[in-house]
């Protein structure tokens, strides 16, 4: 393999996905995390492998990198960085119920509901976003490919469209990074961020 031309085949294809970045949705995505906090609400989010680690990325940019110095503070709650809980419910019940039986002990009507599933039909995911419908929560989920189910499922979907799973996982590591700037910017009046 060519390495310096694969690296450019492949930055080049990562710079082409960018350029339909969907806007309109990144900004209700934005509005709704900003509700959440001003309402007081809980945010979980979750994922599997590599959305798995986006998820916990994005729990810690917004519950400190947004507020850090700022004595309100989000109430953001990563559903797969519990490990020995995940084993108990996945070896117990089943590793799709991992999520939704989480979310069962902290949700309230109102509280915002993110899934990250790079082909948007992560069964786990899929069943919390319908138990938080459901129960009267806001949905966000960010998938790739052609959206997969949870696309059809959230009250806000934000699709990186490319048949290619570490292109998708890349753009939603963008997308988490943008939203803590934006979200950091708007608490702080600010657009020097820096962070």
């Amino acid at each position: 393999m060519n390495i310096p031309n694969f690296t450019n085949q492949y930055l080049k294809g990562l710079i082409e996905v960018l350029k339909t970045f969907n806007v309109v949705q990144f900004e209700k995505i934005v509005e709704l995390i900003l509700e959440a906090y001003d309402k007081g609400k809980n945010i979980f989010v979750m994922g599997n492998g590599g959305s798995g680690s986006t998820a916990s990325h994005f729990a810690c940019d917004l519950n400190k990198g947004c507020c850090i110095d700022l004595d309100k503070k989000f109430r953001m709650i990563c559903l797969n960085d519990n490990i020995p809980m995940l084993l108990a419910l996945a070896n117990d019940l089943s590793y799709d119920a991992v999520f939704e039986e989480q979310i069962k002990n902290f949700f309230n009507p109102g509280d915002l509901v993110i899934g990250i599933s790079g082909s948007g039909n992560s069964e786990n995911v899929l069943k919390a976003i319908r138990y938080a419908n459901k129960n009267g929560g806001r949905t966000i989920g960010l998938s790739g490919f052609s959206g997969g189910q949870l696309s059809q499922l959230v009250d806000v979907a934000f699709v990186a469209e490319v048949d290619d799973m570490q292109k998708v996982e890349d753009v939603h590591m963008i997308v988490v990074h943008i939203i803590m700037q934006a979200v950091y910017g708007t608490l702080h009046r600010t657009t020097d961020i820096g962070c």
